[in-house]
């Protein structure tokens, strides 16, 4: 619109020019060189502006044909560009897609119209990954390397390639030389600080924290907490050799994340042993006011010195009450009135649990006091088959893994801060029943040792306890019948299920299924055959911790008020 008006404006001020020059006539004579030339003004100048034109116009025709090389060869250029831009733009589509074959040819089109184009790199690289050739793909980013405008595509392009391979070092290095170049770049300490994580090298791993927090690549709560994980490892490798460093690095750590229940174990278990019960105390319990854990309890129970076992129930009974609705607390109290052999305190503690909450870990206490109350073996072997089908308790898991002890990082992916105190899946028959063979066997020898087997074997009339666990191994085949199935709902899986254990512990185990399941021993269907080795299964179930020594100090002396004699057997995996 404006364009119009421009025009029609011009248009009306030459028409009014000329029109102008028309009504004011004039002369114009030229003398020149014996020329005379006579004309009207108003003819001059249109002759002028014609000349003028004319002049325009021959110029712009020799500079057309002047620079005719150079524009048919830009033209060339700008043809082979667009096409190559299309060639890039429809390989990486083809990339995205999946379809090997049409990158690699688009691949190659791209190659021959833009050489240097660092997309076309980009696209040759990603569609010999496509197609598999990781050879060719390493080769393309290596030469990106060269470039400044390509180094940081292949510096990335190499770290990942040797993630795929499994070459940590050499992923390391690439994205240390990534955070080199770029402090700015996100993915570089991010992957710098996990393959620090994974080869567990955790003063590096907290400098790369710090650098990635200063540049806002993690937030401040996240990178507290990993912080304090990275700590709670530091203090965990170094709590035997250097107790005062394991210290500092665990109170930082509980200062960090206070419900982080390994550091809060390690600072209570050192202030504990140097005497200061008070601070060991304040840690302890503003942990277990958030996150209530066995190693907790049990250091609690110990942070002062030369405690009886009343002391330890009276000490326990206070830690509960700042978490009551936690079941770590009552299984706590319980633990300690049973090492006080307070065994109707921990029979009235445990009660509540029972109908509705009657898990693994409870349904083993229950079996202690029997059998260090009344020393029944019936009442412990069915306390054991009700914990066959109890709910597990927690434990640490990371990835589906199950340890005993808590670890910084998964053992599956390395993943930092992965391990969970939760409850875990249900494991196999077999391994319920190698559990309770062991706590069966444990219970029955350390509560009531003076006790006699009803019907001895004569062939092993002379055997002793140590003879029992280095009898050896079977495999036991237990398969209960249709009928004891049906009558018990809690029963069993009728899948038979295979599981090394020892032979005496397979017998007892039976005993106690056959307990559980209504049927007499006799009609539990078994095979026993011998093996080569013995079978290790990693998923273990968690059990109550026994009392520990008091730490960094002597154990106490036996006290007067505890007869029962206390022996300890090898583990039988």
């Amino acid at each position: 619109m404006v364009r119009l008006v421009v025009y029609l404006l011009t248009i009306a001020l030459i028409a009014s020019g000329l029109a102008w020059l028309a009504d004011r006539p004039g002369t114009l004579q030229i003398v020149w060189q014996g020329y005379d030339i006579e004309t009207s003004v108003f003819r001059a100048v249109v002759l002028l502006a014609a000349a003028i034109a004319s002049i325009v116009f021959l110029w712009s025709v020799f500079r057309a044909l002047w620079n005719s090389p150079a524009a048919i060869g830009d033209r060339l250029v700008q043809r082979r560009q667009r096409k190559g831009l299309d060639a890039v733009s429809s390989g990486l589509i083809a990339v995205g897609a999946g379809d090997s074959m049409l990158a690699s040819r688009f691949a190659l089109q791209a190659r021959k119209s833009l050489p240097h184009e660092p997309l076309t790199h980009l696209l040759r690289a990603q569609s010999a990954e496509l197609s598999g050739d990781r050879a060719t793909a390493r080769r393309i980013y290596e030469a990106m390397l060269a470039s400044p405008e390509t180094e940081q595509l292949g510096l990335r392009g190499l770290f990942l390639e040797a993630e795929r391979q499994g070459a940590g070092e050499a992923a390391r290095q690439f994205a240390s030389r990534a955070l080199k170049a770029n402090p700015k770049l996100g993915w570089s300490a991010t992957a710098l600080f996990e393959q620090q994580c994974k080869q567990k090298d955790w003063t590096a791993a907290l400098q790369t924290l710090d650098h990635a927090r200063k540049n806002g690549h993690i937030a401040k709560a996240e990178a507290d907490r990993k912080r304090a994980v990275l700590l709670t490892a530091k203090a965990q490798n170094v709590e035997e050799d250097s107790p005062d460093k394991a210290l500092a690095l665990a109170l930082e750590a509980h200062g960090l994340a206070s419900d982080l229940v390994p550091a809060a174990a390690i600072a209570g278990r050192i202030l504990a042993s140097r005497g200061n019960t008070s601070k060991a105390a304040k840690v302890l319990q503003k942990t277990w006011a958030k996150s209530p854990h066995p190693d907790l309890a049990a250091a609690y129970a110990y942070a002062r010195v030369g405690d009886s076992t009343r002391d330890r129930f009276d000490r326990e009974r206070q830690l509960a009450a700042l978490n009551p609705h936690s079941i770590e607390s009552p299984i706590a109290v319980a633990t300690a009135a049973i090492e006080a052999r307070m065994y109707d305190e921990a029979r009235r503690v445990l009660e509540p649990l029972l109908p509705e909450r009657l898990t693994q870990r409870v349904a083993t206490l229950m079996a202690r006091i029997e059998a260090g109350e009344n020393g029944e073996k019936g009442r412990v072997r069915e306390w054991l088959a009700r914990a066959m089908n109890a709910a597990r308790d927690p434990a640490w898991i990371a990835d589906g893994v199950i340890s005993d002890h808590w670890e910084p990082i998964s053992p599956v992916d390395g993943r930092l801060d992965a391990f969970q105190w939760r409850v875990p899946v249900e494991t196999r028959d077999a391994t319920r029943t190698e559990i309770l063979a062991r706590r069966l066997e444990e219970l029955i020898a350390i509560e009531a040792p003076a006790e006699t087997p009803a019907t001895p074997n004569p062939d092993r009339a002379s055997a002793t306890q140590d003879d029992v666990i280095d009898a050896e191994p079977v495999t036991v085949t237990v398969k209960p019948t249709p009928e004891a199935a049906s009558a018990n709902t809690a029963a069993v899986s009728d899948e038979p299920s295979e599981q090394t254990v020892p032979a005496e512990a397979a017998k007892l185990a039976t005993a106690a299924k056959a307990t559980a399941t209504d049927i007499p021993p006799a009609q539990a269907q078994r095979e026993i055959r011998p093996v080569q080795s013995i079978q290790k299964d990693d998923t273990k179930l968690f059990v109550a911790p026994r009392a520990p020594d008091d730490p960094g100090t002597e154990p106490p002396a036996p006290e007067p008020e505890q007869p029962i004699a206390r022996r300890s057997f090898r583990a039988v995996s």
